[in-house]
């Protein structure tokens, strides 16, 4: 594993203005050890390699602050669908933060959309240099495009999550002049349209030039090929492109390069069990890297602590308590699924002749329901003081969790929707029962109502409900049925963020979303 933290690029990064006011040239260089120009990327792949590490860095941006794939993004998908409640104590983040999304009242001036979209453009920013080095690069070709494709494939990615969570926005796809940034082509915004364009351009190069999972280029946490038709197959996906959708799944499907962990619980576990589970797995297809292997402050903050069970004081709790599973989600498993229970942590009340509380899986117990905040927690979440690595810093915040992005299990639902909509009946059927036949379940047919029903069970509190709902048609009527304030033709989008209007200019140049 390459140490990202631990490389500092000394290149001049222009970003827009509307995605750097208020931030610090301190926030935007990690931590040095050696110096890197852009002459030596120019010229050495292995500084080239490093420039791309620092891209791979602003996936750990988290916390309350800017962030791309961490804690508040979880927040943001989660909790405003009816997977999950704002949690912790009532009173906690709620007015102007978690509570304003979980209830549909938030309004453009709540901060977690502006560090959203603060984390996302300075991912681009980075991409976009790091884009700009390497096609004046002057070292062998293979190696010049496998990382290009790096970087476009998370600058993909990141345009990706902006346009399902604002729509249209900023098309920032080169690195301005300095003369440029305040500009109408970097301060108004494209259309949804014309950014699923750069999406699409984005994974296609990278599908076409990445290695396949297990080639002697690829290392864990680095995209690959089959990460990059993983997620153009979403992207299509959300475009109703059934024919790609189908193509693209099923050439993952048959590069033998994924597989399903045999138990479920074991799949977000830091470390194996007898050669099963744990992090960068057989499932794995695309995860963020934490713990040792990458550097105590690219550790994503509170992404594990901030889900983490909340006391009520008089023992050490494991976390803020946000994010919590709703009574909604128990009891959309059917009975005997294994995945509820690996899913969602239930804290028991104490019985009489029995050891109060709740025992997890590493043998850590919990106090009894009088003792905390709420009754269910992420289990998905948690990472184990007591079992697992320890966090890296004397902020408990840190902890060495890997986030998972994408998993073989969506592959597979994915390809099974699809199949569903081309009239596919038997391909269908028999990828949902690979999921369903996991999780201790009987076969069902392929339909596409049955696979939105399993990608509610399967894909359960890892930041993708939401925008499914939206993409189905049909988030209105769900949560709306679950006691949420949402309004058809607004709700779909969240509202672009005042702080970034305010920055685009008096006129103003950024519009914002219908209804807000």
């Amino acid at each position: 594993m390459i140490n990202y933290n631990h490389i500092k690029i000394t290149l001049l990064v222009a970003l827009p203005v509307l995605a750097i006011s208020g931030c610090s040239k301190g926030f935007l260089e990690i931590q040095p050890q050696g110096q890197l120009t852009a002459t030596q990327a120019l010229q050495d792949p292995n500084a080239a390699n490093q420039l791309v590490g620092g891209v791979y860095n602003t996936l750990y941006f988290g916390g309350f602050g800017n962030t791309t794939v961490g804690f508040e993004w979880a927040l943001l998908n989660d909790v405003a669908s009816d997977d999950a409640d704002k949690g912790s104590t009532p009173s906690d983040f709620s007015v102007g933060g978690a509570g304003d999304i979980d209830n549909f009242t938030a309004d453009p001036n709540n901060g977690i959309f502006n560090n959203i979209w603060n984390g996302h453009y300075l991912g681009i920013a980075r991409a976009n240099n790091a884009i700009d080095i390497l096609n004046n690069s002057t070292f062998e070709a293979t190696t010049k495009n496998r990382l290009l494709g790096e970087v476009r494939f998370l600058r993909g990615l990141y345009y990706f999550n902006l346009v399902r969570a604002f729509g249209g926005v900023p098309k920032v796809i080169r690195v301005p002049q300095p003369s440029e940034v305040n500009s109408d082509e970097f301060q108004t915004r494209a259309t949804a349209a014309d950014i699923y364009t750069v999406i699409i351009g984005d994974l296609q190069f990278a599908a076409d030039n990445l290695p396949v999972k297990g080639d002697a280029a690829t290392q864990p946490g680095r995209a690959t090929k089959g990460a990059a038709q993983s997620f153009l197959a979403k992207v299509y996906l959300y475009q109703k492109n059934w024919q790609k959708v189908f193509d693209l799944t099923q050439a993952v499907i048959n590069s033998n390069s994924y597989s399903l962990v045999p138990d479920y619980s074991l799949i977000f576990r830091e470390k194996p069990v007898n050669g099963v589970g744990g992090n960068n797995n057989s499932e794995s297809i695309f995860e963020v890297q934490t713990g040792i292997n990458v550097g105590e402050s690219a550790v994503s903050p509170l992404f594990s602590n901030g889900q983490g069970v909340r006391g009520k004081g008089g023992w050490n709790d494991l976390g803020f308590g946000f994010n919590d599973p709703t009574a909604d989600l128990v009891n959309s498993y059917e009975p005997g699924d294994t995945r509820k229970n690996a899913t969602i942590i239930f804290i028991n009340p104490t019985v009489a002749g029995n050891s109060p509380g709740t025992v997890l899986w590493d043998g850590f117990r919990i106090p009894s329901q009088d003792s905390v905040e709420n009754p269910r927690y992420n289990y998905k979440a948690y990472h184990s003081n007591i079992a697992e690595s320890a966090q890296l810093t004397n902020n408990k915040d840190t902890k060495p969790k890997n986030i998972r992005l994408m998993r073989y299990a969506e592959v597979l639902l994915m390809y099974a929707e699809a199949a569903a909509m081309l009239n596919n009946a038997g391909e269908a059927t028999t990828k949902l029962n690979m999921v369903r036949a996991r999780a201790n379940l009987p076969a069902s047919i392929g339909t596409q109502a049955n696979v939105w029903k399993e990608r509610r069970v399967e894909l359960a509190m890892e930041q993708d409900r939401f925008f499914d709902l939206v993409r189905q048609g049909r988030a209105g009527t769900v949560l709306r049925a679950h006691g949420k304030a949402f309004k058809d033709s607004k709700n779909e989008l969240f509202p672009i963020p005042q702080a970034q209007i305010a920055l685009s200019g008096t006129k103003p140049r950024l519009a914002q979303n219908p209804g807000y």
